[in-house]
């Protein structure tokens, strides 16, 4: 799929990141949409598959006594495994093609950690809606293809009109996706501030998931 979407974007449409045209435009190009996928693909494993977590593992909820709120985390540690697969990969090929790395890629799990909290939160809420309505799996797939296009995956914040980007901004992948090319790509430190920021408010998401979580499992036996 890399390299569908950078054969599609870089070639047929020709567009250039930042619009800068250098010897390696290609390479560019697909290290920042890599960067973005990777970070997407963290999000959307654990999102789409949140839905289906309970009523697929029912004997877990009816014969036995199971922590149930673990399912949401096992995927998030799969999601999170093919993540950091992906940015050793990545990781290789800047090394091969530039000859050097930037020192700032031992930030990148703090950069993934705010992001880790947010997705469990939001694992936690889907993994319970999912068992009242099945109709929420469907609804989920819809949002992550459209979520796919409103996150800065295929094109960088700056190539938004001004008065869209505020809107692009709200998006929680958006910062993250941002910060992940600041460290692993440009080689700058992290946003610290931001980043405190962002972990508060995810860390509220979660604890409103899990509390939602465990305030509705009583009734999954009962449905499924």
């Amino acid at each position: 799929m890399l390299v569908v979407y950078t054969f599609v974007f870089s070639e047929i449409f020709g567009l250039r990141w930042g619009g800068t045209k250098t010897a390696s435009e290609e390479v560019q190009y697909a290290s920042n949409l890599f960067v973005g996928m990777i970070v997407f693909g963290v999000f959307s494993e654990v999102f789409n598959r949140a839905p289906g977590l309970i009523s697929s593992n029912i004997n877990y909820v009816k014969k036995v006594i199971f922590p149930l709120e673990i399912l949401p985390f096992v995927s998030l540690v799969a999601a999170l495994f093919h993540a950091f697969v992906s940015i050793a990969v990545l990781l290789v090929v800047l090394g091969l093609v530039y000859s050097q790395l930037h020192w700032t890629v031992i930030f990148i799990p703090v950069v993934l950690f705010p992001l880790v909290v947010l997705t469990l939160g939001i694992a936690w809420l889907f993994a319970s809606l999912g068992v009242f309505s099945r109709d929420v799996g469907q609804m989920v797939g819809i949002a992550t293809s459209v979520l796919m296009f409103l996150s800065p995956v295929f094109y960088p914040v700056s190539s938004i009109p001004v008065k869209f980007r505020s809107f692009l901004m709200a998006n929680p992948l958006t910062f993250i996706i941002e910060q992940a090319r600041e460290v692993l790509i440009l080689g700058h430190l992290p946003d610290w501030s931001g980043l405190a920021i962002y972990l508060l408010c995810a860390l509220a998401v979660a604890w409103i998931g899990y509390a939602w979580f465990q305030s509705t499992r009583k009734g999954f036996a009962d449905v499924l």
